[in-house]
């Protein structure tokens, strides 16, 4: 294996990760707003993230089109059981991520913001540590 494989890997797997960065988010904030609020709409969703209903409905479409979600005209966006798994996985991977910044003394609100970043990002392994880091106070 050439120097460069593993520069080439690392970048391919953060390329990865933003593509699944927006479908992760937003299957985890559909879960909450129907969990909250009993439905969730478009309009819910473009409140949240600061967007316009166009870019929400354009990530709807992906997310049906991949399987994540189902919507019909004037009806509010459900999950399938697909985007259910991926909401619930992703909710776990910004918990866990929040637990451990909070453990090791980043203030609430410095930990919500980079918990959102990060849990996109986080391998498995380093999750795993995390994780046993939170539980026990060591790894």
């Amino acid at each position: 294996m050439n120097e460069s494989q593993p520069i080439k890997r690392r970048h391919r797997k953060t390329r990865q990760d933003h593509a699944s960065e927006i479908a992760e988010d937003y299957v985890e904030a559909i879960a909450e707003l129907i969990e909250t609020s009993g439905q969730c709409r478009a309009v819910d969703l473009a409140t949240r993230f600061g967007v316009s209903s166009v870019t929400v409905n354009r990530t709807i479409a992906r997310l049906t089109r991949d399987g994540f979600a189902s919507t019909q005209p004037y009806s509010p966006i459900e999950l399938t059981a697909a985007g259910q798994r991926l909401a619930k996985q992703s909710r776990k991977r910004h918990d866990i991520v929040y637990r451990f910044l909070l453990a090791i003394g980043v203030s609430e609100e410095v930990a919500a913001i980079d918990a959102e970043g990060i849990e996109h990002h986080v391998s498995p392994e380093t999750l795993r540590k995390f994780q046993a880091y939170t539980e026990s106070g060591s790894l």
